[in-house]
């Protein structure tokens, strides 16, 4: 059992950055592969980042990519989801997510531990 939290979420203006952690719980944090998700007013959860348990790969939705990086600290149990260049599309709810099953993963349907969720707004 994973237990997952976000934090870091927020307002900011567009064009703006912020820094999302995700911190779980658990002996073995560094064996799941873990992953960014998002999720906007009528629109389904969607990926934006994965890392691998090692941290050697990652992958990330083309709508994000150069502008979002994800990291992890396994001494730290946290994943890390760094924003730049934020945009107002960009605002959602954001969810961290695990999974043993995948090096990385590209759908929601991969993984197996969920967060709650962090608000990030980006008003224009």
């Amino acid at each position: 059992q994973v237990q997952l939290v976000e934090s870091g979420g927020g307002l900011v203006q567009a064009g703006g950055s912020l820094r999302l952690s995700c911190a779980a719980s658990g002996r073995t944090f560094s064996s799941y592969a873990m992953g960014w998700f998002r999720q906007a007013p009528g629109k389904e959860r969607e990926f934006v980042a994965s890392i691998s348990w090692n941290g050697r790969s990652t992958d990330y939705a083309d709508s994000v990519k150069g502008r979002f990086t994800i990291s992890r600290d396994n001494a730290k149990n946290t994943v890390y989801l760094q924003m730049n260049s934020l945009k107002p599309e960009d605002t959602a709810i954001y969810y961290c997510a695990a999974t043993k099953r995948y090096y990385t993963v590209t759908s929601r349907l991969q993984n197996d531990y969920w967060g709650q969720g962090t608000q990030v707004t980006v008003s224009s």
